[in-house]
């Protein structure tokens, strides 16, 4: 890697009266400062000044570096040394960074298939020649670059090429248990028979549903069973968080980056007083309908999403955080918050809505605690699906596209950590063999966000991970495979359930 960066320090005043102690200054840090970082047996490596000149209050820098020390840190040092030594003798100090162009050329492993796609944020011009790229940078503040912006710009495209060999590919995907065989009572698709049958009703706008008496029974009857027959017996304990999720959590998570086309915004009225309202209650008390624009105009922009999982505001209550070993591992499930994914497309049934409900437990503790829960969560899962559900499942370790791109597993102990899909065959798409069975909860272990939230042990490394459960999910994998007709049911989950609701008569 080769960065070429061309910047101007603008100071307080005229620094051509200390040209001599610049110079001075800049050969001594092109001997020491700028080398600093730089490993022993790397020769010539670092960061220097090439030219430099003086024009009043601007000082000129042409700065070449490597990857052990950036040019733009480079520049960051140059200021901070250069106001010490000229602050006290000459009382001047840098106002100002000014970036006049930056070139940064980065050998690829690859390169990309289409460079058109390849557009970034403060990236002028991209070149590729070879397996090399050549990059150049503009809109680069001194806060920018103390913030770190460029590596993120080259990891960024790093990614994006990535992407491109990645397209279409699926998932990892390893079989790790199948329960047997079922005979299947029933071949039809659950949502439509509910919806006929009234039980269901799709809701006011796109991708919801209002679930009457007998559907709204059957999903609170799941999670009943969900909680008292895995959680509880666990040990995990109840807490309750808003649906509202401002964007740094969200950063925190990843979330951010990786769903910002399937989150919903929360946007918040610019004012509370009612007089600067009355415009638009007054055209809607007249015309009957919202005026969009107006109420635009009276709306910020947003800064928090509606709930996408609940777990990303569990870990943010806990940021720098230390967790004593007496409350290892931290077990704690949410299940009163809805979860909101933007689906685009057609209609879809139950199983791939926009709003859903799912009971979201989340555990913290040391690798060897969460190791052994995510067993203890397995045997009660299968306890569920077996004994209660009778339904026909699988279990899968998984490792998505984007992970794959990004190495996988770091190292070999990290085998035990990773996602693990349950997935239940639904008889009306077709045979089991040609058909895709719906992924209907999953099990993850991981580094990533005890470290993004810095919450720590008191005496060892934490790890987090959480066992998304699907309500409505869960209802169709049960009712795809057992019908509607309870007296068809299991008798584990008839216990569970109980009597049929009277439900609502429409003539």
């Amino acid at each position: 890697m080769r960065l070429d960066l061309n910047a101007t320090l603008i100071f307080s005043d005229d620094v051509e009266p200390a040209k001599d102690k610049i110079k001075e200054c800049l050969e001594e840090s092109n001997r020491d400062l700028l080398k600093r970082g730089v490993p022993e047996d790397v020769e010539d490596g670092g960061a220097n000044v090439r030219a430099h000149s003086i024009e009043k209050e601007n000082l000129h820098l042409h700065i070449i570096s490597d990857r052990y020390v950036r040019a733009h840190d480079a520049l960051l040092r140059l200021k901070k040394q250069l106001n010490q030594e000229l602050g006290p003798e000459f009382h001047v100090g840098v106002r100002d960074v000014d970036i006049e162009d930056y070139i940064i050329e980065l050998e690829l492993e690859r390169l990309p298939k289409r460079e058109e796609d390849l557009k970034l944020p403060f990236v002028e011009r991209l070149e590729f020649e070879d397996d090399m790229c050549s990059m150049s940078l503009s809109s680069l503040s001194e806060e920018r670059l103390a913030k770190n912006y460029v590596d993120r710009i080259i990891n960024r495209l790093r990614e994006k090429i990535e992407a491109q060999y990645y397209e279409g590919k699926e998932e990892k995907w390893e079989l790790l248990f199948k329960s047997e065989k079922k005979d299947m009572v029933w071949r039809e698709d659950p949502t439509e028979v509910m919806d006929d049958r009234g039980w269901i009703k799709r809701g006011p706008t796109k991708g919801k549903w209002f679930y009457r008496p007998e559907a709204a029974k059957i999903l609170k009857t799941l999670e009943r069973i969900a909680v008292e027959e895995v959680l509880k017996p666990l040990g995990f304990e109840e807490v309750i968080e808003s649906m509202m999720v401002p964007f740094d959590v969200w950063i925190d998570t990843g979330h951010m980056e990786g769903i910002p086309n399937e989150a919903y915004y929360v946007a918040e009225p610019s004012t509370r007083n009612p007089d600067e309202w009355a415009e638009i209650i007054d055209e809607i008390k007249i015309t009957k309908e919202v005026p969009l624009e107006k109420l635009d105009e009276m709306t910020d922009t947003p800064k928090a999403g509606i709930c996408y999982a609940q777990c990303p505001v569990i870990y943010w209550s806990l940021r720098n955080e230390t967790i004593s070993d007496d409350s290892l591992p931290l077990l704690l499930y949410e299940d009163t918050v809805p979860s909101t994914r933007y689906e685009s497309g057609g209609r879809h049934g139950i199983e791939r809505v926009d709003e859903f409900h799912r009971v979201e437990p989340v555990y913290i503790g040391t690798k060897e605690q969460l190791t052994k829960l995510k067993d203890s969560l397995i045997e009660r899962y299968t306890y569920v699906f077996d004994e209660i559900l009778d339904i026909e499942w699988r279990m899968a370790k998984v490792e998505p596209f984007y992970l794959q791109q990004a190495g996988g597993e770091r190292e070999e102990e990290e085998a035990d950590l990773g996602t693990i899909d349950f997935e239940a065959y639904l008889p009306y798409r077709g045979s089991r063999e040609d058909s895709e069975w719906l992924e209907f909860g999953n099990l993850s272990i991981f580094r990533k966000y005890t470290e993004s939230f810095n919450i720590k042990g008191q005496t060892e490394k934490l790890l987090s991970g959480c066992t998304g459960i699907g309500i409505e999910r869960w209802a169709t994998a049960f009712l795809a495979q057992k019908g509607i007709d309870a007296e068809k049911w299991p008798e584990g989950f008839r216990e569970h359930f109980g009597d049929m609701p009277k439900g609502i008569e429409l003539l």
